[in-house]
Formats: C-alpha cells, sequence, structure tokens
C-alpha cells in the first residue's frame, strides 16, 4: 500500500484540526507539520491557502460521510442505519477523550460572514448528507412529501447532540437523540405492503 500523497496528507490535517479547534483556531505551521509537508506543497496543491484547504476537508468530509450513510442505509431500514450512524459517531467522540467533534459542526460554529468560501461548502455538504438521508428513507418506503424534513431533523439532531456530547463530555446526549430518532422513525415507519 503506497503513503498518502502530500495533498491528502494536507487534508487529513485539515480535517484533524477541524475536529480539534476549529479553522481559525488552526495554523499553518501546524497544518504542515502534522501533514509532513513544505509550505509550497500547501500552495501548490492549493492556491487559494488555508481557505481552498479547508474547502476541501470540508468536501472529504461529506464525502466520507456520504459513504457511510450509504452503507448503513444499505440495511433498508433507515432507523437502524441511522442509530449505527450515531453509535459510530459516539465511538469516535468518545474514543478521542470528547477532543474530537464533527469537523463540519466545528467550523460551522465559528464562520463568519467573511467566511464564504467555506460557508458555500458547509451549506452544499449539509444539503448532500440530508438529499442522501432522504433519498435511503425513500427508499425505505417513507413519503416522499416528509423525508427531506425528516432527514434535516436528523442530521440537526445528530450535530447537536454530537455537539452537547463533546461539550459536556458524556455520551449521554447523542444517546437521547439517538432514542429520540429510533422512536420518530419506528413510529413513521412505512406500513408493510
Amino acid at each position: 500500500m503506497t503513503p498518502p500523497d502530500a495533498k491528502t496528507r494536507l487534508i487529513a490535517a485539515m480535517v484533524d484540526a477541524m475536529q480539534r479547534q476549529g479553522y481559525h483556531g488552526s495554523g499553518l505551521t501546524e497544518l504542515l507539520a502534522a501533514a509532513k509537508a513544505p509550505k509550497g506543497v500547501l500552495y501548490h496543491h492549493f492556491p487559494g491557502g488555508k481557505t481552498e484547504l479547508a474547502v476541501a476537508a470540508v468536501e472529504a468530509t461529506v464525502e466520507r460521510l456520504c459513504l457511510l450513510l450509504d452503507e448503513r442505509m444499505a440495511s433498508g431500514d433507515p432507523a437502524v442505519a441511522i442509530m449505527a450512524w450515531i453509535d459510530g459517531a459516539q465511538k469516535r467522540l468518545a474514543g478521542s477523550g470528547y477532543e474530537k467533534g464533527c469537523p463540519l459542526a466545528t467550523i460551522a460554529l465559528e464562520t463568519t460572514a467573511d467566511d464564504t468560501e467555506i460557508r458555500a461548502a458547509l451549506g452544499a455538504g449539509f444539503a448532500r448528507i440530508r438529499v442522501r438521508m432522504e433519498q435511503g428513507l425513500i427508499g425505505a418506503g417513507y413519503p416522499a412529501a416528509s423525508a427531506g424534513a425528516l432527514a434535516a431533523l436528523i442530521l440537526a439532531a445528530y450535530e447537536g447532540g454530537l455537539l452537547q456530547a463533546r461539550a459536556a463530555g458524556t455520551p449521554e446526549p447523542m444517546q437521547l437523540v439517538g432514542q429520540a430518532l429510533l422512536s420518530l422513525l419506528t413510529l413513521h415507519r412505512p406500513k408493510e405492503q
């Protein structure tokens, strides 16, 4: 197996930094050291510098989350899929000592009006995740008319539960979110045809 190239290492370093300390808390020197890459490599792959790297990290995170969702939704039961998704996030958060939250939420909370490129990437990313969930719900027989709203609620609850769990240093908020979503999905589960 070949080691990851510099571009991949830079993106991974930015994702890690976003999870721990956000965009504005991450310095270029720290990112370059974590990626084991010289400054020239950053600007070679990301001419827009740190902002362009952050956008690439957001896009890579969204891609990973969508693939994970697809994997989970393949079970055909969105309730099982969402619970597995939440459980995985809980385990990753606890495994990091509650230091590493969702890189999307962390960076979204600190962006300002001046961070237009990052905000655009986040908006597109969250929309893409919602659509993926919506498609999974529709594929499992949930009504198309309400699947989009349900997907938005699931994603908001997931991000909020993860944020609260990170702040509290306990999995309880994620567990409560999981229980509530499981009840909601079970209550609205399509009837067998």
